[in-house]
C-alpha cells in the first residue's frame, strides 16, 4: 500500500504547511493529486498488456494493478440469484421460452452464407448499428468478398468494402481480419465445417477461435457460437451449456442493480480505471453470477429452462438492460394548464388531460424517468417492442426485476477506455513537470 500511503502522507504535509488554506496551498494540492494519478517518470516500471509492453502510467496505476479486486471486492449474492431466477422462470412460463429466443433475418442466405459472413466479420466491432442485412446486401453483390484466401491476400480491402475500414484501430483490424482467414484455412475447410474439425464440440471450437488472436475474445465467441445454434445451423453439438452472458454495459447493468453482484464501494469512473482493471473484473465477475443464476434456475425448474446460459442475452440484454431499464416514461407540463402527466413517448406535443376534456393545449417535456421509479411506469413498458409482440394476455406492465432491485436502480455499469487507439490510454502518457497529456475525446 506504499504507493497510496506516500501520496497521502504529501498532501498531509501540504495541509499541514498551509492551516489557512490558500490559493497557494491549493496549487500544490492540485500538482500533487496530478502527479500520482496522471503522470508517469523515469524509474516507474513496466508491465505487459494485450502482447506489448507499456510502462506504468502513474504511481496510482501502479497501486490500482495491485489492488483494484481488493478494494471493489466484488461478490455474487447467491440469495439474489435466486430471486431472479425465479422471474425468469415465470417469463420463461408466460411466454413459453419465446423471450428467450431471436427471431433472425437470415435474408434469405444459405447457412453456409450465413456463417461464413457471421465468422468473417463478428470479430470486428462495428461500433454503430450494422446489421447482418448491411452485410448481407455486401455480399450479395459481390461474394467474392468474403473468400478467405482474398481476405488473407488483402485484409484491409475486405475492411474497407465491409465498410469499417475507416473506425479507429484499424491495424488490430486488419490483423483480426487477416488472422480469421488464416484460421479457416489453417483447417481447410469452410466456415460451415469448421464445427466438425472439433467432433463438434461446441466449446472446443471457442476456446480456439479465443487462441487464434483474430479479435474473438470470450463475448464475441460466445455470441457468434450462440447464434449458429440458434439459427440450427450447428444443431447437434455438445459443451453449448459451457457457453456464458455475452456481458456488455447491459448485462452488467442488470446485474448491479439486482444485486447479484456488489462490490463495497461504487464503481469508479473510467478516469481512475487506468487500463480497464475494474472493468475486466466486473465484466469477468458479472458472467459468473448469470451463470450461478442459470445454475439455480435448472435446479429448480429441470424440466422448464433454457439450455445454456447464453440464451440469458436475449431477455436481459435486449429487454430488461435496453427496454426496461432506462429513462423511457417522459414526464411533461401543460403550457397553459398546470397539469402534469406521463407518457411513453417524448414526441408527445399536447398536454393529455386537456384533451381528455375535448381541450387542445400545448405541453413540454420536462423529465424523463425509468418506469421502475413511477406508478404510471406500465405506460412505457407496454409500448416497448418486447410487450408489442406478445399478445395482451402475456403482456407484463413493469420490470420483474422491480422488486429485486430496491434501493439499487441508479447503479451504473463500467465503463471502458481502450488502452491502444488514438483516444486511449497509450496516447495520453505525460511526464511528471511536463504538463499536459490526458485522454482526448
Amino acid at each position: 500500500m506504499n504507493y497510496i500511503s506516500d501520496f497521502c502522507n504529501n498532501i498531509k504535509r501540504i495541509i499541514d504547511s498551509y492551516p489557512n488554506m490558500n490559493i497557494d496551498g491549493a496549487r500544490e494540492i492540485i500538482k500533487e493529486i496530478n502527479d500520482y494519478l496522471y503522470t508517469t517518470h523515469t524509474n516507474i516500471g513496466k508491465l505487459s498488456a494485450l502482447g506489448k509492453e507499456f510502462s506504468y502510467f502513474s504511481d496510482f496505476h501502479k497501486f490500482w494493478r495491485l489492488h483494484h479486486k481488493e478494494i471493489l471486492d466484488c461478490q455474487i449474492d447467491v440469495n439474489k440469484c435466486i430471486q431472479v431466477a425465479e422471474k425468469l422462470h415465470e417469463i420463461y412460463v408466460l411466454t413459453n421460452g419465446s423471450a428467450f429466443k431471436s427471431v433472425w433475418n437470415t435474408c434469405g442466405l444459405t447457412n453456409d452464407d450465413v456463417c461464413r459472413i457471421r465468422l468473417l466479420t463478428a470479430n470486428q466491432d462495428f461500433r454503430g448499428s450494422r446489421k447482418f442485412s448491411d452485410l448481407a446486401n455486401v455480399f450479395n453483390i459481390d461474394n467474392g468478398i468474403f473468400d478467405e484466401t482474398v481476405i488473407k491476400d488483402d485484409p484491409g480491402e475486405f475492411l474497407k468494402l465491409i465498410h469499417v475500414g475507416t473506425l479507429s484501430q484499424n491495424d488490430k483490424r486488419i490483423k483480426y481480419a487477416k488472422n480469421i482467414a488464416e484460421f479457416v484455412l489453417n483447417h481447410n475447410c469452410k466456415p460451415i465445417n469448421l464445427i466438425n474439425k472439433f467432433n463438434n464440440d461446441i466449446y472446443a471450437l471457442r476456446q480456439a477461435l479465443i487462441d487464434s488472436n483474430s479479435g474473438y475474445g470470450n463475448k464475441k465467441a460466445d455470441m457468434f457460437l450462440r447464434d449458429m445454434v440458434v439459427l440450427g445451423i450447428w444443431p447437434k453439438v455438445s459443451g453449448f451449456d459451457k457457453l456464458n452472458v455475452a456481458s456488455d454495459i447491459n448485462t452488467i447493468k442488470v446485474a448491479l442493480r439486482t444485486g447479484i453482484i456488489h462490490t463495497k464501494i461504487p464503481l469508479v469512473s473510467s478516469f481512475l480505471d487506468i487500463f480497464c482493471y475494474q472493468y475486466d473484473y466486473i465484466d469477468n465477475m458479472n458472467v459468473l453470477a448469470w451463470r450461478k443464476v442459470w445454475e439455480q434456475w435448472i435446479q429448480r425448474y429441470p424440466k422448464d429452462n433454457i439450455a445454456s446460459p447464453c440464451l440469458l442475452d436475449y431477455f436481459i440484454y435486449n429487454v430488461v438492460g435496453k427496454q426496461f431499464c432506462k429513462e423511457s416514461l417522459a414526464i411533461f407540463l401543460g403550457d397553459n394548464c398546470g397539469h402534469t402527466f406521463r407518457w411513453a413517448s417524448s414526441q408527445n406535443r399536447r398536454c393529455q388531460v386537456c384533451w381528455g376534456k375535448g381541450k387542445n393545449n400545448k405541453a413540454h417535456l420536462i423529465g424523463k424517468v425509468m418506469p421502475c421509479k413511477d406508478k404510471e411506469g406500465y405506460k412505457a413498458i407496454l409500448q416497448t417492442d418486447f410487450n408489442r409482440n406478445l399478445p395482451k394476455n402475456k403482456q407484463i406492465k413493469s420490470c420483474p426485476f422491480v422488486e429485486i432491485c430496491g434501493d439499487n436502480k441508479h447503479l451504473m455499469p463500467p465503463k471502458s477506455i481502450s488502452i491502444l487507439g488514438q483516444t486511449g490510454w497509450q496516447s495520453a502518457y505525460t511526464n511528471k513537470n511536463d504538463g499536459g497529456g490526458g485522454l482526448m475525446a
